[in-house]
Parts: C-alpha cells; structure tokens; sequence
C-alpha cells in the first residue's frame, strides 16, 4: 500500500511545492511520478521508519499552528517558508533530522524523474565513467 496517499500526498505535495518551487507548476502526470518515486523507495523501508515519517508529517503541519495559529498547509507562503526555515535549522535535533529527510524525498521525486535530467543540464554517461577516462 503506498505511503503517500489522501491527505498525506496533499500535504507532501504542499512541502515539495515550498522547498522546491518547481513541483509547484507540474502536470498532474508529473505529480504522479514524483510521488510514485518517493513511494516505491518507502516501499522498502520498515514500517516503523513509516510510523515515524508519518508522526513528523503531523508534527511539520501541526506545530507552526503554537505560533501562526494555522497549521503549515493554511499558511501564506513567507511564513510557511519561515517556519520550514525553522525545521530546517531547529535546535531540536530531532526536528532538524526529520525535517532533512523529508527534503531529501522532495529532492529524489523531483530530480528523479528521467525527464528532469535535461532541464538541469544533467547527462550521465550510460556506459560507466567514460567521460571521466576520456580526457
């Protein structure tokens, strides 16, 4: 059963949106891949790292309400990006690690995708490190 699924694929999708500005003018198609990637990795994950991941989800969202008064997804832009700043730079070790991880699964289901390669310059040599031998 994939993880990110009704309102948990919503609210990742919010996050993705703020710590990549990109995903937010992707088709629905592209939405699509971007979310089956990070699920087929969390696929092999245990299901306590799931039980985890899913508690953070709550705590991301939550927390910004104890001084915006709203949850994350409910915030204007700037203080959602001050709160993630927040997450991103916490004195709370466990909120700092936490909030890493999920950017590290933003970053995999967007730089992930095939097509991305290009728009980014990116052209691995598919026959091993020739280009790097080459000189």
């Amino acid at each position: 059963m994939p993880f990110l699924t009704g309102r948990r694929r919503d609210f990742f999708l919010a996050l993705a949106a703020r710590i990549v500005p990109e995903t937010a003018a992707l088709d629905a198609a592209a939405r699509d891949r971007l979310v089956a990637l990070v699920d087929d990795m969390l696929a092999t994950r245990p299901a306590s790292l799931l039980r985890e991941l899913s508690l953070f989800f709550g705590v991301l969202r939550w927390l910004p309400a104890l001084r915006y008064g709203r949850p994350l997804d409910r915030l204007d832009p700037a203080r959602q990006d001050a709160a993630l700043a927040w997450f991103q730079d916490s004195p709370v070790a466990l909120f700092r690690k936490g909030f890493w991880g999920v950017k590290t699964l933003v970053f995999l289901g967007y730089y992930g995708r095939p097509e991305i390669g290009e728009t980014i310059d990116y052209r691995p040599a598919r026959d091993g490190n020739s280009l790097l031998h080459a000189r």
